[in-house]
């Protein structure tokens, strides 16, 4: 420490240097966000639609639409389980033309009452090719019936279904909550420890300006009055663009508490970076089209936390005492456990994918920010704005 440099005096007499109050500060300001995440996040959950089981009328009018693509081991699970926990519902499949291998997993799957099974051709070039398999299936539901968009690798229990059809009472388009399961490799656990550290304490407090792309319901109704997915063809965030459109035609998105189950299998340290990747670069994306205000209030939900853990790491380092470290620590394992079993039923939380998730967000933001290339399943885009983007052959 430099020659006069304030020192202070803690109550058993050890000195108290300023490198130490800051990581007290910074241990009680991680505290304290987190603290009011979970308040903000319990009380919005408490208001949102029951997860109840549905009518069998009102699930008869539902239409689970799934764009697939082969490459992920969990998948023929994943679509078996579906089948089963939302029987009663229509349900459309859209497998690309020149993906063999899932054709050949809805074949293994074999036929399944009120199942259909539609080839699609590849999308053109500047052209989201999930939202160009979305726009056919929904040109042939009715008016009355209920579009339900379900990833290939998410699955939904029948009592969520039961809160998204609770949600479109309340407003226009209805989203869920995303969690994972345990993933089999390393890789996959930092995946699963940043969605589930994080998806209640930002989707939940705030006003929604986007949706959970993983999966949403609309009625085809209110759907098709907005211009389908037409008009949003040429934008590269699907879940983004959905909500802008329902929004500028002055429709509500509801926010529902109850959760999708996703698996996916990460497989290697360079498949973890591109994933991460491409959500940071979506996310930089959505925080261009946001007002200040909203910008602001993301940066604190989603931004701080990882600084301030970093704060509080490299100050009890210096200062050789473990004790903000283990506060924030053991504040924080409490915290989210509560989140976890009041939100979703179950603790998801796993203590060193977890802490390790949230020290790596800083890098994966930057890398987001400035790598504008990313891989998608099967393709590679070099994107310049969400809607202009164009394939890398």
């Amino acid at each position: 420490m430099a020659e006069g440099a304030p020192v202070s005096r803690a109550r058993d007499g050890r000195e108290v240097r300023p490198t130490g109050r800051l990581t007290t500060m910074a241990t009680l300001g991680y505290l304290a966000l987190q603290a009011g995440k979970t308040v903000a996040a319990l009380r919005a959950a408490s208001r949102a639609p029951a997860a109840v089981e549905p009518s069998t009328e009102a699930i008869a009018r539902v239409v689970v639409v799934q764009p697939i693509l082969s490459g992920d081991p969990g998948l023929e699970d994943a679509l078996r389980d579906n089948l089963l926990s939302l029987g009663g519902a229509r349900f459309v499949w859209l497998v690309d033309e020149d993906d063999a291998e899932a054709q050949r997993v809805v074949e293994r799957i074999g036929p399944a009452p009120r199942l259909e099974v539609r080839l699609c051709p590849p999308a053109p070039d500047g052209v989201n090719p999930k939202l160009a398999k979305l726009q056919p299936a929904l040109d042939d539901c009715a008016d009355d019936e209920v579009l339900l968009v379900l990833d290939d690798d998410t699955r939904l229990p029948r009592a969520s279904l039961g809160a998204l059809l609770g949600g479109l009472e309340r407003a226009t388009l209805a989203t869920g909550l995303p969690a994972y399961l345990p993933g089999r490799t390393p890789w996959a656990r930092l995946v699963e420890q940043f969605v589930d550290n994080n998806a209640a304490l930002t989707y939940l407090p705030m006003a929604p300006v986007t949706i959970n792309g993983m999966c949403w319901a609309m009625r085809v109704a209110d759907l098709r009055a907005i211009g389908g997915f037409t008009p949003i063809l040429r934008n590269l965030t699907d879940d983004l663009a959905v909500a802008g459109a329902v929004q500028r035609r002055g429709g509500t998105i509801c926010q529902t508490a109850s959760p999708q189950w996703i698996t996916t299998t990460v497989e290697s340290p360079g498949h973890y970076v591109r994933l991460m990747h491409r959500w940071m670069l979506f996310a930089n994306l959505l925080l261009r089209r946001q007002p200040p205000g909203t910008v602001a209030a993301i940066s604190v939900l989603h931004g701080i936390h990882p600084n301030l853990l970093w704060a509080v790491l490299a100050g009890s380092v210096r200062t050789r005492r473990p004790g903000p470290l283990v506060a924030l620590l053991g504040g924080r394992w409490v915290l989210l456990q509560v989140v976890h079993r009041l939100v979703y039923g179950r603790s998801l939380h796993a203590p060193l994918p977890s802490l390790v998730s949230e020290l790596v967000q800083p890098a994966h933001l930057g890398h987001g920010a400035v790598q504008r290339t990313i891989r998608w399943r099967t393709r590679t885009y070099r994107v310049r704005s969400d809607d202009d983007f164009s394939p890398v052959r």
